[in-house]
């Protein structure tokens, strides 16, 4: 989608202004590029994971379960914590359950909530994982970058994803 056009274009924008403000060519190629990036750098680790019958999501998802008390967490939150909606999550658990990865538990007191917990296997599957997947980000993204290079771009993003944090309510 082109964002940069005539000084004529007029539409409605989310800043409530009546011209659109246009992306420069400048911004508009930063801004393709940082698409193609993560939609690359997507593709290439989901790639990585392949060999140990996990797809991206299943890797975050074991990850977030990981590093949660008891190795269990809310299905609601989870679905928060990697940006799923309810029923995405819901099958996305249900395959990771044929696996023997995760369980679903019964919350205490709720009886319609449900946790997610890690399995042992999940356990062992993860501590497997993920010294590949880490050495894969090293590879494909920290190791082209300088230490300056990511301080500064850690700087930059840092305020956008607490901004987009706070619209989903989770600043």
């Amino acid at each position: 989608m082109d964002m940069h056009s005539p000084d004529t274009a007029v539409s409605s924008s989310p800043l409530g202004e009546e011209e659109t403000p246009w992306l420069s060519a400048k911004e508009q190629q930063f801004w393709r590029a940082h698409l193609e990036v993560a939609k690359l750098l997507d593709y290439q680790l989901g790639r990585e994971l392949q060999p140990h019958n996990l797809a991206s999501n299943d890797y975050e998802i074991l990850v977030v379960l990981s590093e949660s008390p008891d190795r269990r967490m809310r299905m609601t939150d989870l679905a928060t914590a990697t940006l799923q909606s309810k029923s995405r999550l819901s099958h996305q658990i249900t395959r990771m359950e044929s696996a023997g990865l995760v369980l679903r538990q019964d919350c205490p007191g709720d009886r319609r909530g449900l946790y997610a917990h890690l399995t042992e296997l999940g356990w062992e599957t993860m501590q497997k994982v993920a010294p590949d997947h880490v050495r894969s980000v090293r590879h494909h993204f920290i190791d082209r970058l300088s230490p300056e290079q990511i301080d500064a771009m850690y700087a930059a993003l840092a305020p956008i994803a607490e901004h987009l944090r706070a619209l989903r309510g989770r600043a």
